[in-house]
């Protein structure tokens, strides 16, 4: 008898517990819930990466080796360790074989494409251009199995997949405040993002850019956001993750 009550209490015990799916909303959810959010994070389909000053850039031209530089096309391969790469200099330009120097900084890589492939008209019939940044990359540190700098090669990476690419959560990582950290121009903004809570799967799995710095807390985190603000100024990324990790 006894042990049919304890079986009947366990039995409503698990009843009476409600389990929830994090990724799946209803329809109040998905009308009512919205993280307040810096705008800066929003999921925008258009995103394309912009070349910055001291990117690695590769320019490859079919058929023409001597306008290639790390060509991934031809015997050349883009690897940096032999340094076939141009450099984009303190002005924003690199010195590309034969047109000398050209300003990229700020333009995509299809911009850059199309604006090589214009000039290399004047020697070459239908020029084959392809571009490529080397060092595109998304920093994970903290409360994962492997921290560390992740190189991307699209601009299409969500918070979720780089998580995956460190090799998932580790025991202690405290998922209510997963800290993501972005330049914008002179200023770094800092979003918080609570993984525990239900809400719209687009803006918890936030677009990551390159150079987008991820830290996953431990649970002894306590008041770390009264000592962090939304922007803090002047200062880089890694400056500014410096700053997080020590207030943690």
């Amino acid at each position: 008898m006894k042990n049919y009550l304890g079986f009947l209490s366990m039995l409503l015990l698990l009843v009476s517990c409600k389990t929830q799916n994090l990724f799946i909303e209803s329809k109040e959810e998905l009308q009512d819930s919205k993280l307040e959010i810096d705008s800066t994070f929003f999921h925008n389909p258009d995103y394309e990466y912009t070349i910055r000053k001291y990117d690695k850039v590769n320019i490859s031209v079919w058929g023409q080796d001597e306008l290639s530089v790390g060509s991934v096309y031809g015997i050349y391969n883009s690897n940096e360790v032999y340094g076939k790469w141009l450099m984009v200099d303190a002005r924003g330009c690199i010195e590309v074989p034969k047109i000398g120097t050209t300003r990229v900084e700020g333009k995509t890589v299809v911009e850059l494409k199309d604006t090589l492939r214009g000039v290399f008209q004047r020697w070459i019939k239908t020029p084959i251009v392809d571009v490529k940044i080397l060092n595109k990359e998304i920093t994970v540190l903290g409360e994962v199995k492997n921290p560390g700098v992740i190189k991307v090669d699209t601009d299409r990476n969500t918070l979720l997949d780089m998580i995956a690419q460190t090799g998932g959560f580790d025991f202690y990582a405290n998922l209510e405040c997963v800290k993501i950290l972005r330049q914008e121009g002179p200023d770094v903004r800092v979003v918080n993002i609570d993984l525990t809570e239900a809400g719209i799967f687009l803006q918890k799995n936030i677009q990551l850019h390159p150079g987008d710095i991820v830290i996953v807390p431990s649970k002894s985190y306590k008041e770390f956001d009264k000592r962090v603000s939304i922007i803090i100024p002047l200062t880089s990324t890694v400056s500014a993750s410096a700053i997080v990790l020590g207030l943690l």
